[in-house]
């Protein structure tokens, strides 16, 4: 069975005959841009800084409209370019791109299945020659926020919908509070380690195979649907800072076709550190 939408996916052997398509901007997208974009990536490929460039570190969110646009402009993306994004850690910041892409409604981005590590396991040629691109005036359509929840909105579905679905996709450990951050962070933002109330832990990292792509339907399925997340349910995702979570809503909205399903981005670096809210630390 395919995906509901592999429209968003494309594979190793496309890319490698559509390197140089018109009207197509290939993105990579790392946790550290300096071990990785600049020993090497797909010829062509620009790249997005995610903690500079899609981040606003004084408001502790991402980048609003206007600076999208700019970032955008900078890269050489028009508002009907085709990008494809892929990245490191089997696309983990990728697909947080890919939802930003979408939260400011670009019509056709793409994720590259495998990711990096597929590209250069399948032999892919890498440059470290950084490419150019005349600008353009990229122009935000809309803001879309159906793919996105901020808390008040999930205190009021977990008040009103207790069927509704909340997903903790960090590490088991993340998860029962014995860290607040994965190892590749530091230690750092939650001033309490544990989870929200009635979250179910799927680590994120589960829903990819060995070679750094996704698992096909049957196994994704039986991934979520029997912890209770399934697709008649409003599902939420959540974890440190939101990037891993958007890598969960892209399996879960994209690959199984849930239709309402969220990223609570605030995650537990927000909920975390509220006073006096609950959380939860037993044992997965």
């Amino acid at each position: 069975m395919s995906y509901a939408h592999p429209e968003v996916l494309v594979d190793i052997g496309w890319l490698q005959k559509n390197l140089n398509a018109p009207n197509t901007r290939i993105v990579e997208v790392d946790y550290d841009p300096r071990l990785a974009y600049e020993q090497g990536h797909i010829p062509g490929a620009v790249l997005i800084d995610w903690r500079r460039d899609m981040n606003d570190p004084v408001q502790r969110d991402i980048i609003g409209p206007e600076a999208f646009e700019k970032l955008m402009s900078r890269l050489g993306i028009a508002n009907d370019t085709t990008v494809i994004l892929y990245g490191d850690y089997n696309n983990w910041f990728a697909a947080f791109a890919f939802w930003v892409f979408k939260l400011y409604d670009h019509r056709d981005v793409r994720l590259l299945n495998g990711g990096r590590k597929k590209w250069i396991d399948s032999g892919g040629e890498l440059s470290k020659e950084t490419p150019s691109y005349p600008a353009t005036s990229y122009k935000v359509p809309r803001i879309n926020l159906e793919n996105r929840i901020f808390l008040t909105d999930l205190l009021k579905i977990r008040a009103a919908n207790p069927n509704a679905a909340l997903v903790d996709v960090r590490s088991p450990a993340e998860y029962r509070g014995e860290i607040t951050a994965p190892p590749e962070y530091p230690e750092e933002a939650a001033q309490r380690g544990g989870h929200i109330p009635g979250a179910v832990n799927i680590p994120w990292g589960q829903a990819v195979r060995d070679d750094g792509t996704f698992k096909p339907v049957e196994e994704l399925r039986q991934l979520y649907e029997p912890r209770g997340v399934t697709p008649d349910k409003e599902v939420i995702t959540y974890c440190r800072i939101g990037e891993r979570a958007s890598h969960t809503w892209f399996v879960l909205k994209y690959l199984l076709g849930y239709k309402n399903v969220k990223v609570y981005d605030g995650s537990w670096s927000e909920w975390g550190n509220l006073v006096r809210f609950p959380i939860e630390k037993e044992q997965v």
